[in-house]
């Protein structure tokens, strides 16, 4: 008997999933499909502790993890995603979720899901028992690279291949139940699904044999879930006719693709767990891609190897329609994309959350430390704003014990742009009044002082403000002390209180890919009209998702304070390689502003792009007094 299914009618026709043979469950959208990819994958690794990897394609984790939990609890979905518990069903659904952190459970939700990253991360998961694919969308959708008519074929026989060659069980949900599309797939063993009502019939066919049993299944929609009936065998046929010729008609897709099988909250979920929101696989199932693991190469390259042309052409027919729209007035169109940068970026940032890794939670309840004060005040979180002058070089350049020296004032390109790389919390932000410092986790912290700096050639990594007593710094400038404590330049952080939510460093990465392709193909052909409609729509998004009326789309002020912080530390991480490299670092300011002595073009590569630098000034100090 191979691995269990989880339903064991199903099982009692299979034989179980056998080592070797790939299973495709076709279904049209909402006919269970997916159930029986989550109840295999379910099954595996929670009952029977068989390391699973399961290949989520337009699901997120926080998507599987639902309905895991809601069908192994069980526990009803709705409620469950809308946070509506009992106190009962939270205590039940915390282990639950704690047990499934344990379970060999690697879940793969990247938008870059092709079956070659599939067949990649297979041998780096020892013992692996079943993969899950879930799921094939017949409708094509250039942001999933597993979708439509073409690439449901490929994958299909890619997926079948992968499961001879590894001699691994590889089941796959697939949103149709068109018989012309999977009778060509010609496959080894499907099992599609029509459901009436609260009845499921499963029909098995197999490639060489053709149909073997028609069975009738339970949909437990209230649960997530597909189970076995009072009365299992409807009609335990046996089926004798020859299979069907498989027809050369192209493959029908169907009108709709669906997001969740059988039923699917219409307003966005919160996390699962009220505690945990990022805990919900696994830690290994964080993708970690390994240098084998690459997607494949577009037809004209892109940023990182990925094609991004859907994403870029957003801003690109953006500025088309504003140029056309003003007569080709370069300084009107430019004006007007400005004044759009807000609504265009979100939307440009939510169109490449599709498929993502998380669900980050759009509008959590605002801490009180981070309200404004007053309608133009500040809140109480420090950022590591830099406005620091080498005094120590200045007094010896002034008393004449050193030479004069040549200063190169730098600038770091589209700084907030880069600062978009940074560990960002996914959900709302949980109190720990124990402090300490998660790596895997982001948030505010605490410390009952400013921490002290001695060093006199480099800038302070927490800024100049002097204030006495605790400070609340954020993630970011967190992570630049533990650095300079590793780095030996510093005490590492006493946190002595944090709030902090699971983190990612990838929640912004492939909106700041697109925007930084779009701002390279921009400064090829000096495309000064985007360059400022991408300058304004990276620097408005940081500015308006704290408290701005002008961003309604989001609420996130412990975002807006990890991004400008993660700037600022960027900056110093910049005035540190300057200084480790024999520049003598003058003056840094900003985010963006480092002024160095000595040959910099042997430290940083001179350019507009934003791993690049760029000259604006040079002086000579000391400056020569005016008679």
């Amino acid at each position: 008997m191979g691995l269990s299914t989880g339903i064991r009618t199903l099982d009692d026709v299979l034989g179980g999933l056998q080592p070797g043979r790939f299973y495709l469950v076709a279904a049209a959208p909402g006919g269970g499909s997916s159930l029986i990819a989550t109840a295999a994958a379910r099954t595996s690794a929670l009952d029977q502790h068989q390391p699973v990897l399961y290949a989520a394609s337009g699901l997120t984790r926080a998507d599987i993890a639902a309905r895991i939990v809601a069908a192994h609890l069980p526990v009803d979905y709705r409620r469950l995603r809308a946070g509506r518990l009992t106190p009962t069903e939270q205590d039940d659904t915390a282990a639950l979720h704690h047990h499934l952190t344990q379970a060999p459970l690697y879940i793969d939700d990247g938008t870059d899901l092709t079956t070659d990253a599939i067949a990649e991360s297979v041998p780096d998961l020892p013992g692996l028992a079943l993969v899950v694919v879930d799921r094939l969308q017949t409708t094509e959708d250039p942001r999933l690279p597993l979708s439509g008519p073409t690439q449901i074929t490929d994958a299909a026989q890619a997926l079948a291949h992968l499961a001879r060659t590894h001699e691994l069980p590889v089941l796959a949900a697939v949103d149709t139940d068109d018989p012309h599309l999977i009778a060509a797939l010609s496959l080894d063993i499907t099992i599609t699904l029509t459901r009436d009502a609260d009845q499921i019939h499963a029909t098995v066919t197999e490639r060489d044999l053709g149909p073997q049993a028609t069975l009738t299944l339970h949909a437990d929609l209230a649960h997530a879930r597909i189970t076995d009936p009072t009365h299992p065998y409807a009609s335990p046929t046996t089926h004798t006719p020859a299979p069907p010729t498989p027809p050369a008609a192209t493959p029908h897709a169907p009108a709709q693709a669906s997001q969740a099988p059988l039923q699917t909250p219409t307003s966005p979920s919160p996390d699962p767990t009220p505690t945990q929101p990022a805990s919900t696989a696994h830690t290994a199932g964080r993708r970690t891609p390994s240098p084998r693991r690459t997607a494949p190469a577009p037809s004209q390259g892109g940023y990182a190897n990925r094609d991004y042309s859907y994403f870029t052409g957003m801003i690109t027919r953006a500025v088309d329609e504003a140029l056309h729209g003003h007569d080709g007035d370069i300084a009107a169109a430019t004006e007007a994309l400005v004044k759009k940068a807000v609504p265009n970026a979100m939307a440009l940032f939510e169109a490449t959350r599709v498929g993502g890794n998380y669900e980050h939670t759009v509008y959590p309840e605002t801490l009180e430390f981070l309200r404004k004060k007053t309608k133009d005040g500040a809140d109480e979180i420090w950022e590591g704003r830099h406005n620091w002058t080498n005094t120590h070089l200045m007094e010896a350049l002034q008393n004449g014990t050193r030479p004069p020296i040549t200063v190169s004032a730098l600038d770091t390109n589209a700084s907030f742009l880069s600062a978009f790389k940074t560990h960002l919390p996914i959900g709302a932000l949980i109190h720990d009044p124990n402090g300490g410092f998660d790596p895997k986790r982001s948030g505010i912290y605490r410390l009952p002082a400013r921490p002290t700096w001695h060093h006199t050639d480099l800038p302070d990594p927490i800024g100049n403000r002097r204030e006495d007593g605790p400070v609340l710094l954020d993630d970011a400038t967190i992570r630049l002390l533990i650095r300079c404590a590793r780095l030996g330049l510093c005490e590492a952080p006493h946190i002595t209180e944090c709030w902090t939510s699971g983190a990612s460093e990838g929640l912004l990465e492939k909106f700041r890919r697109v925007l930084t392709e779009a701002r390279e193909n921009a400064l090829k052909v000096d495309d000064t009209v985007t360059i400022e409609y991408i300058k304004a729509m990276y620097s408005k998004f940081t500015s308006t998702i704290g408290e701005s009326s002008v961003n309604r789309d989001i609420r996130r002020p412990d975002w807006m304070h990890i991004i400008r912080s993660q700037a600022f530390a960027n900056l110093w991480y910049k005035s540190h390689r300057a200084h480790s490299n024999g520049l003598t670092v003058v003056r840094v300011r900003g985010t963006d502003e480092l002024h160095v002595a000595g040959d910099w073009r042997t430290v940083f590569t001179e350019g507009r792009l934003t791993t690049q630098m760029k000259q604006k000034d040079q002086y000579p100090l000391p400056r020569k007094s005016a008679r």
